[in-house]
């Protein structure tokens, strides 16, 4: 058998990740079992180990809420009255062994149950692998596994019952990473996802039921005149029967070098994709100076880290996002601007909301009527130049075209607050989910939910009883 390039290179890392983790003593080989429950919420610990020094790793620490382009992370039921969510967890402090979680906050008798293991990770630490949420009109719950690429293969699972977390089936094993699986009333289920054919490019698949899915269909790939490769990350929402989506590209393949952004949309279960205009494109996307893109940022020099997608009242998308110079963290690639580009029925408009101090202080949109609001750890303490920070609340009442400050809703920290995540249909107080960790060296990493006034409470972290009430931090 002859290895292509790519193919070798990750048959490598992955020999490599098994070596170490045995080599820590993690129990790769004792799997625990699917719908075990475990005894509190201990988020997964990472580090990219790509170091820059002295401002350390490209994205590290308390990343059970990671990545942005798992969508979504939770979503709050009317029926059942509660906010159900997945992250990426442990069993043991300080234990870097991932497993695919699920728990709930039950708003009516603000408690929480024990998670449930849905899926073990084994041998894997990586939170590339962590899993998005998806709900059916019949109440059953299905997690969509992340893999990563050929070399560790995604999943689908079901909730056994509605609206509970007690038992999952797994359904497919399949290649899919950065899953976003969106449901379209009367239609299905239509699941925008990466796979890395030697470089990241985005597809979409459907199914009316879930079991029996439909071929994979490339949405784009992109590889500008004179490279060898492209790729892409992508976000996405739905609005009604609108599926849409913001995505960059890479240059020469590289996700070190993104930038640029793009804009596609389907009002008919993926069977047309057109551009934010409603003019029909041919899949895939392959030209950098394709229709649908809506901002060439390489001209400018900038990278592009896309982080959430929302509506404004009249249905028209939002892209929340962040700029700067280059990959490597420091003040040397500031401004890292967070910036929102929105389509106000006849173009595109960009504002800047703030600065930041790293690439992957990911934060969430959030818009309803005029109100709007972005949360993210806009302040760089107490580690500075690291993945995450102090959570800030910013709020526009024209349409995002100015902002100020709300509220700061985390202070003196003993670590970084990171990736702050929106649930579809968010319902105080569990307006917005993320985690903490040290960014520098491996730690406990908590998880946390706040309300749209800024108050937060822990998850806890140790339980003794199949429910418990979290605690207010502040």
């Amino acid at each position: 058998m002859v290895l292509n390039y790519h193919t070798f290179l990750g048959l490598f890392f992955f020999s490599v990740l098994l070596f170490t983790q045995r080599a820590l003593g993690q129990a790769v080989d004792k799997p625990i079992p699917s719908n075990q429950r475990i005894h509190g919420y201990k988020g997964i610990w990472f580090e990219l180990n790509q170091k820059h020094p002295p401002y350390g790793d490209k994205y590290s620490g308390g990343l059970g809420t990671y990545t942005a382009k798992h969508i979504p992370l939770a979503i709050y039921s009317e029926q059942a009255g509660k906010t159900f969510f997945v992250y990426g967890g442990t069993s043991l402090p300080e234990e870097t062994h991932l497993l695919c979680m699920i728990g709930y906050y039950d708003h009516k008798r603000r408690v929480v149950p024990e998670p449930t293991v849905v899926y073990d990770k084994m041998g894997v630490n990586d939170p590339h692998d962590n899993p998005s949420l998806l709900i059916d009109p019949e109440g059953y719950l299905w997690v969509f596994v992340s893999g990563r690429g050929n070399i560790r293969p995604g999943y689908k699972f079901r909730s056994s019952h509605p609206f509970t977390i007690d038992h999952f089936e797994q359904i497919t094993k399949e290649e899919m990473t950065y899953p976003q699986p969106w449901y379209i009333y009367g239609m299905g289920m239509i699941h925008l996802f990466t796979k890395y054919t030697g470089i990241r490019e985005l597809y979409f698949e459907t199914s009316s039921d879930g079991i029996q899915w439909s071929d994979d269909v490339k949405l784009a790939g992109i590889i500008a005149p004179g490279d060898s490769l492209g790729g892409h990350y992508q976000v996405s929402n739905r609005y009604g029967n609108k599926i849409s989506t913001f995505f960059n590209r890479h240059p020469e393949g590289h996700p070190d070098k993104r930038t640029d952004l793009y804009y596609l949309q389907t009002t008919d279960f993926g069977k047309t994709w057109t551009t934010v205009q409603g003019d029909t494109v041919k899949l895939p996307v392959t030209k950098v100076d394709h229709e649908s893109i809506v901002t060439n940022y390489q001209m400018l020099n900038k990278n592009v880290y896309v982080k959430d997608l929302n509506f404004d009242s009249a249905g028209n998308p939002v892209c929340l996002y962040v700029t700067s110079r280059g990959h490597e963290p420091g003040p040397g690639n500031a401004p890292y601007e967070w910036r929102i580009t929105k389509w106000n029925g006849k173009e595109w408009q960009t504002a800047v909301i703030c600065t930041s101090d790293h690439n992957y202080d990911m934060g969430s949109l959030y818009i309803k009527k005029r109100k709007w609001k972005v949360i993210a750890p806009t302040i760089g303490l107490p580690k500075r130049y690291a993945t995450g920070g102090e959570i800030v609340i910013r709020k526009s009442s024209d349409q995002g075209k100015t902002w100020k400050i709300d509220k700061q809703v985390t202070r003196n920290s003993q670590h970084n607050h990171a990736y702050i995540r929106r649930p579809v249909d968010a319902r105080d107080p569990f307006y917005f989910l993320w985690a903490d960790g040290d960014p520098h060296r491996l730690s406990k990493s908590f998880l946390y939910y706040g309300n749209s006034k800024g108050k937060y409470w822990q998850l806890p972290y140790e339980t003794n009883s199949p429910f418990t009430r979290p605690v207010r931090a502040k």
